[in-house]
């Protein structure tokens, strides 16, 4: 008889064999009844053909004995259908060691590499107006105020080895989102720290930043659910989810990717420590015996370290990075009273937690009082998390040794809390006043729409999560609902992680929308197993491991179902795989396209709504050309413009894209103006060269600057119809302008010179009429400029006009040069 082989290869094989025949389950239980009735039999006493059982011996499930056959390993087919993993002698004696943390075989590598492909896919839909004519323009309008900074880091730079550069950067730079600005320069010096190495990075790091988020979500879904299927559907997800796709999409530079990725990270972190101590439980024969051996794991420690890393860099990336503590916060509040419930002791279990946020204790101190980065509060509050942490872990142990109730223990970490706070609003009253007047900046803006909540009343409560999130949201919802119940009932902190992290941000997003994209991270790895689920439930795929049937005496200790204690998920069960009946497979893309549609049709909508159209870009380039012509420098090439797109002008036109606030301030009450003249005094102390209009008028704004719209129209006198809709050249009403020389013109856009204009003076007849003309084309439009003023008493008249052209004056002809027009230069009539 042949040597019996080891049951894990027998599993593994017999679960490929379920996965590539729809009847696999049926044929390997009739194959185990007649092996259990015969010790050998014969392929005429199977009902099956002789391709199928040829299969089964190919695959070495049945092993030939003599002339008659058995089957190789009873306990590893058992194991196969009953969705048990099984390890070799071998591995379960190594399962302290060094181990891998994760694994791929090629089927693995090939579905994940084709989920970052749509990742990639959906993230360049705007390559086209974003890389055109040697420029990289930007969507919307923030990521320009991160290229300058970009660029004005680059400038101040000796090479990539200048730490000073990042040490020493500018307040503007320094109190906000310090990290942002550093890894945007660092990179960029990596290419060479040229202006070619600042566009790429501009172009094409949101995308790089997008996919390595990506690998990370595959691998956080794994490490929670322990089967790669969930992985790559949380990737594909993600990849499609409508909020982070605009915030990632090429040329979208900003602090968003940097935050969504170390958030992951953290999330990956936490994950990872939780489910390794899970798995070494499942093995040992206590909690004290799986914590010892977690302790000893020196991937733990490595865990732990990156934690300390990725959660104050989440932090120091964003302007609001207070909240990036808050779900850690409460993830080691909930996991204490979840450790002493399950009997581990809580200063042991989280010591590698507590550890890592005395790394990024340290770290962020570091940061702030080393490098001067961001403020002070900062550094206070992560390492009050830490302090925080380690009480709590000491409640746990009291807690534990007494045996009192968890429920108490609960309300009495969450009184510490409100304490901490308290103590915090007493001894550091000007830290806790900057802390709530961030907090009102963070939360109570209204101008911006990713302000509005997530369940917005005017969107029918439901649209918006579409519209930002897909149908995996609903999807995603009701798996969130599922994991509370899970940690409720039974110690699982993997999915305690993910609940905590899903909660959290979802109530950000009740508040403010523009949480959804973090909210899409968790959301991924909800909505991959809830995928997966509905899969199986169809038949179209085994069920994912998290919803197998398990005895809950046992846990799955038994000598028959241990496993290695690596949270590398489901390496020792086949990955992946696509049934060969194409019926099935029809059925599997419907049910995908079932939950992706809605995203295939807003992501793309979204994304290029954030994307600058031709006119924008053409008057932006149309200003920069003008301002060289005319010799104009900042601050005089300033561009006025509505704040949603003005640092995208100015960045283009004289590469000061720092803040929008002057803009925020004027642009309204100028358009809504009767008097645009009346501005140029304005214009001329604050040193405004520019202006740009467009068709697009917000009710909203309007109305605050005290116009009643309707409809999107302006009274008929204001600056926008005078500007926008004629040009300058004025109506039966008014007078034609004398300080706005149009440069583009587009129905959708306009862009102004504001200049000083010629003074033409001359003298005729007492009270005379003249008549002054002139004919310029402007984007292939013909503007003609038509002025008629009258001469006062002494037969004098004056008359600014905003032109470089030759005049007809009455019956004569006269030159105006660009430099009068700059300079407000008089010219005398003869």
């Amino acid at each position: 008889m042949d040597e019996e082989q080891e049951p894990e290869t027998i599993a593994n094989a017999a679960t490929a064999f379920c996965e590539r025949y729809d009847r696999g389950e049926d044929i390997l239980e009739t194959l185990l009844e007649i092996d259990a009735e015969y010790d050998t039999w014969t392929f005429d006493e199977l009902p099956l053909d002789s391709g199928t059982f040829g299969e089964l011996v190919s695959r070495g499930i049945v092993t030939k004995v003599d002339d008659e056959y058995h089957v190789s390993s009873r306990e590893g087919i058992k194991a196969a259908l009953e969705g048990i993993t099984l390890s070799s002698e071998a591995d379960s004696t190594s399962r302290r060691g060094f181990s891998n943390p994760i694994s791929i075989d090629g089927r693995k590598a090939v579905a994940l590499v084709a989920a970052l492909a749509v990742m990639v896919g959906m993230r360049v839909l705007t390559v086209r107006p974003v890389l055109r004519e040697g420029h990289v323009v930007s969507p919307a309008n923030d990521p320009y105020h991160y290229r300058y900074w970009m660029e004005a880091l680059l400038a101040e730079s000796n090479g990539i080895t200048d730490v000073s550069v990042i040490a020493g950067m500018p307040d503007g730079a320094a109190s906000m989102r310090p990290l942002t600005h550093a890894a945007n320069w660092f990179f960029a010096e990596l290419l060479g720290g040229d202006q070619w190495a600042a566009e790429m990075v501009a172009a094409w790091l949101p995308v790089v930043f997008a996919v390595a988020l990506g690998v990370v979500v595959y691998w956080l879904a794994v490490v929670v659910t322990d089967d790669v299927r969930v992985g790559v559907a949380a990737v594909l997800l993600l990849a499609l989810t409508p909020a982070h796709a605009v915030y990632t999409s090429i040329g979208f530079l900003e602090h968003r990717l940097h935050q969504y990725f170390w958030l992951g990270v953290t999330m990956l972190a936490l994950a990872w420590l939780a489910v390794d101590l899970h798995r070494r439980w499942e093995l040992e024969s206590s909690p004290r015996a799986a914590t010892d051996a977690h302790l000893r794991a020196p991937w733990t420690w490595v865990a732990a370290f990156a934690l300390g890393v990725a959660l104050p860099f989440s932090a120091f990336a964003w302007g609001g990075s207070i909240l990036m503590f808050v779900p850690v916060a409460a993830y080691v509040t909930v996991k204490v009273a979840a450790d002493v419930r399950a009997g581990f002791s809580p200063a042991r279990s989280n010591a590698p937690v507590v550890a890592g946020l005395a790394v990024g204790g340290i770290l962020s101190s570091f940061l702030h009082f080393g490098l001067g980065w961001h403020e002070v509060i900062l550094a206070i509050v992560a390492v009050l998390v830490v302090a925080g942490a380690v009480a709590v872990a000491g409640l746990g142990e009291l807690w534990r040794r007494f045996g009192w109730r968890i429920r108490a223990l609960l309300g009495l970490e969450v009184g510490l809390g409100v304490l901490g706070i308290a103590a915090l609003r007493q001894l550091r009253p000007t830290d806790w006043a900057r802390l709530q007047e961030r907090a009102g900046d963070l939360f109570f803006r209204d101008y911006a729409v990713e302000t509005a909540s997530l369940f917005r009343a005017d969107r029918g409560v439901v649209f918006e999560p579409l519209a930002q999130l897909g149908l995996n949201f609903f999807v995603a919802v009701a798996v969130l609902g599922w994991a509370c119940w899970i940690v409720y009932r039974r110690y699982d902190p993997g999915w305690l992680v993910i609940a905590v992290y899903a909660a959290f941000w979802l109530v950000m997003a009740t508040l403010q929308g523009r949480f959804a994209a973090q909210l899409s991270i968790p959301f991924a790895v909800l909505g991959g197993l809830g995928l997966i689920y509905v899969l199986a439930w169809v038949d179209l795929a085994r069920v994912p491991r998290r919803f197998r049937k398990q005895d809950a005496d046992t846990r799955g200790r038994d000598a028959s179902s241990r496993r290695e204690a690596a949270t590398d998920g489901g390496d020792r069960e086949p990955s992946i795989g696509l049934p060969r009946d194409r019926r099935n497979l029809v059925a599997i893309a419907w049910i995908l396209l079932l939950f992706c549609g809605i995203s295939l049709i807003y992501t793309p909508s979204l994304v290029a709504m954030s994307a600058h159209s031709d006119e924008r870009f053409e008057a932006a380039i149309a200003i920069d050309e003008h301002a060289t012509a005319v010799d104009r420098t900042y601050p005089e090439n300033f561009v006025l413009s509505n704040w949603g797109h003005n640092r995208m002008y100015n960045y283009h036109v004289n590469g000061k894209a720092d803040d929008y606030w002057y803009a925020d301030d004027h642009y309204t009450d100028f358009v809504v103006d009767d008097d645009p003249d009346g501005w140029y005094e304005e214009f001329d102390e604050s040193e405004v060269g520019y202006v740009v209009l467009t068709s697009e008028v917000s009710s909203e704004e309007m109305n605050e600057a005290g116009v009643n719209v309707e409809d999107g129209d302006l009274p008929a006198d204001s600056s926008q119809v005078q500007l926008h809709d004629e040009l300058g050249t004025g109506t039966e009403d008014y007078e034609p302008l004398e300080h706005y020389q149009a440069i583009y013109v587009h129905d959708d856009v306009t862009a102004f010179a504001v200049v000083p204009g010629a003074e033409l003076t001359g003298s005729v007849d007492p009270n005379e009429t003249v008549q002054i003309q002139t004919e310029v084309t402007v984007s292939d439009e013909p503007i003609e400029y038509d002025r008629e003023v009258r001469a006062d008493g002494d037969g004098t008249f004056n008359v600014t006009v905003p032109y470089p052209e030759e005049y007809t004056v009455d019956d004569a002809d006269v030159g105006v040069s660009s430099e009068a027009v700059e300079t407000g230069e008089l010219i005398q009539l003869e």
